[in-house]
């Protein structure tokens, strides 16, 4: 994909973007709720002891990124789209609400925007729904596209019945951490924000990575990427700035917007704002 709305010279051409306590604050109460899921499907689903779930929960998440990988990694065998359904398919996405001020500033921003996150492709239309977000990203890397049932060959889809999942960046080779007997790829391991870059075909150098996670920031550093740590007053390892709310980035960041004239912006925006789509 060719970068739009920014030249060869810009100090930024795409803005990167975790989604979930980054795009709406961690108080919202739904990342909680996900965990009491997770817990549940351990219980009822993988027949863990019931003593065990918690601590096993946030043990797997520390280790291994996400407490999904990590049962992979221990052996436990479970449809990937069941426990999603299961986990995300309760979640009282009600307390997201539409966040008009952070919608007029990412439209305002003239670099390509992606979100990178690691839960799918579901979740990932629900929560921008309920943020009324959706049209303000270019696409969507999440489970699926780092972790395809099948080897990942150039492709088709649907999302929401409208938007195509769009192939890898062309010619570019397949890799070991696209192969269908690997491990879960998920951040924060190095090689999933690797693979996040190329299948956005971006330059890590002049690309701004927005997340959470102090661990996701280490290695977006690691993989090159400019970083912001949000939620945080304080930087991180890794962290080129720290933000306690994604809605102060104009005041803390007005790098992203210099050199460029408001109405050429604006018109860019609109031509290609229109759906969000799934890389994969």
């Amino acid at each position: 994909m060719e970068a739009v709305g920014s030249s060869s010279g810009a100090k930024y051409e795409c803005l990167l973007f975790d989604m979930d306590d980054t795009l709406y604050p961690l108080s919202s109460g739904l990342n909680l709720a996900c965990r009491k899921n997770i817990e549940g499907f351990m219980l009822q689903h993988l027949n863990i002891e019931e003593s065990e779930v918690p601590r096993m929960c946030l043990e797997l998440y520390r280790e291994y990124g996400t407490t999904m990988a990590g049962l992979k990694a221990l052996g436990y065998e479970f449809d990937n789209d069941e426990f999603h359904a299961y986990v995300h398919g309760k979640l009282p996405y009600e307390v997201l609400k539409p966040d008009p001020v952070l919608r007029s500033l990412l439209l305002s921003m003239p670099q390509r925007k992606i979100i990178f996150t690691n839960a799918d492709k579901e979740h990932a239309a629900q929560v921008l729904k309920r943020l009324a977000l959706e049209d303000c990203f270019e696409g969507v890397i999440c489970f699926e596209t780092l972790n395809p049932p099948h080897q990942l060959l150039p492709y088709m889809d649907e999302l929401d019945g409208h938007s195509p999942v769009l192939p890898e960046r062309e010619g570019e080779p397949e890799t070991q951490c696209f192969s269908i007997n690997s491990q879960i790829l998920c951040k924060p391991s190095v090689e999933a924000i690797q693979a996040a870059i190329r299948i956005a075909n971006v330059d890590p150098n002049k690309t701004i990575f927005f997340d959470d996670s102090p661990r996701n920031i280490a290695s977006g550093k690691a993989a090159g990427l400019h970083t912001v740590i949000i939620g945080s007053s304080t930087l991180v390892p890794g962290a080129d700035h720290a933000l306690s709310s994604i809605h102060n980035i104009k005041e803390a960041m007005p790098e992203i917007w210099e050199g460029e004239e408001g109405g050429q912006v604006e018109q860019v925006i609109q031509s290609t704002a229109v759906e969000t789509v799934v890389l994969a």
